[in-house]
């Protein structure tokens, strides 16, 4: 099997169950940092600072702001978290975000689940993931761009030859075409904020659970945050399955 008929297939593969790729890292990543708290002795040390957290916080918040500002300026069937039917896109964009980097979603969930890495404070697995992540969705932006080129032909590869792939340029930004809509952001980034929140609770609580060697919860702003982001998270799953959240860009 030819290489690039070998990357389309596995893109095609990955892209259709790539929300298990994060479960993967979850699992992996706590336990680094549960060694990391059992042993004390990560291998290159830990990083003593009591604002290490909050950074790791700030780069998650940056990925989701990057996700919200792509997502709320396309319109429907583009630009979402599309995993059970495949690759769909009515229309190309490229203005915006898309006028900045071919894949801002991309971008946006690299740096959400670098913050996430960042708490193991473990700078051998923070490389590993970074590394992994990019031969990950190295084939899933190659088959998204196959598919691509196929339906807009030579306007995607006129664009794509100007737009950089993963990492910005900000020397070609255009005004985004599509005003900006709160229903989208609210429809399909409601996952983005909880699932930060829940993931440093649960990194906490663990660490916790290895230092009292029994269950405990501390009541403090890890865990009122999950709590708050998960109701929110709830209600906005009502809203959505009520059709109360529209989307005004079509």
């Amino acid at each position: 099997m030819a290489l690039r008929t070998e990357f389309k297939k596995q893109g095609d593969f990955l892209f259709k169950h790539r929300s298990y790729f994060p479960l993967l890292f979850v699992v992996i990543g706590l336990g680094v940092s549960l060694h990391g708290e059992y042993f004390e002795a990560e291998l290159v040390g830990s990083i003593e600072t009591d604002y290490y957290e909050l950074i790791a916080l700030g780069v998650c918040i940056l990925g989701l702001l990057i996700r919200i500002k792509t997502v709320a300026h396309t319109p429907k069937h583009t630009s979402g978290r599309n995993t059970t039917e495949g690759q769909l896109a009515q229309q190309l964009n490229t203005n915006g975000m898309y006028s900045l980097v071919r894949h801002p979603l991309y971008l946006g969930n690299f740096f959400m689940w670098l913050g996430v890495a960042m708490l193991t404070e473990n700078l051998w697995f923070i490389v590993a993931f970074a590394l992994l992540y990019w031969l990950y969705y190295e084939r899933i932006m190659y088959a998204e761009e196959s598919f691509l080129i196929s339906k807009f032909g030579n306007e995607y590869i006129e664009w794509a030859r100007k737009t950089p792939a993963f990492i910005p340029s900000f020397t070609s930004f255009k005004k985004e075409k599509y005003p900006f809509c709160v229903g989208k952001v609210l429809k399909k980034e409601k996952n983005g904020l909880a699932a930060i929140f829940l993931l440093f609770w649960l990194f906490e609580w663990s660490g916790d659970l290895i230092e009292y060697k029994r269950i405990h919860i501390d009541f403090d702003f890890w865990f009122y945050a999950a709590v708050i982001s998960t109701m929110l998270y709830l209600i906005l799953k009502v809203m959505k399955k009520r059709n109360m959240l529209k989307e005004t860009n079509v």
